[in-house]
């Protein structure tokens, strides 16, 4: 059995998620749950960048930038969502950040209903060395 990518970062994320969670309750807008998650994890010692900007290049020319919710200790793509369940657009977007932002790992967190659930994205591909 191969160990989990970034477990203990994973286990910090998700425990401040489910803190959060309970602190704030089910039913409010996925930004609200963003920036208190935020406000958790730096006050337990993590750098989070939000909102931080990634330039999107194809065939050597900058078409846009990405724009991922939360990076947390330059390792892990953070997404809130406020949804039903996860889907294949869900996973499908955040496997396109990890190859664009060069991360191995994302994780949704879902604060639609009173019990937090999450789903981890790892990008099976080796990053391309900076």
């Amino acid at each position: 059995m191969h160990a989990l990518i970034h477990e203990k970062l994973s286990e910090a994320i998700i425990g401040a998620a489910m803190k959060v969670l309970n602190t704030l309750k089910p039913g409010l807008d996925e930004k609200l749950y963003e920036n208190a998650l935020v406000i958790e994890l730096t006050r337990c010692g993590h750098r989070v960048e939000q909102q931080k900007s990634f330039p999107v290049h194809y065939e050597g020319q900058l078409i846009g930038t990405l724009v991922p919710d939360l990076i947390v200790d330059d390792l892990v793509i953070v997404d809130p969502k406020v949804t039903s369940a996860f889907n294949d657009t869900h996973v499908a977007q955040m496997t396109g950040y990890l190859v664009i932002t060069n991360l191995q790992l994302a994780l949704l967190l879902n604060f639609k209903f009173s019990r937090l659930t999450w789903k981890r994205i790892v990008r099976t591909e080796q990053p391309d060395p900076k």
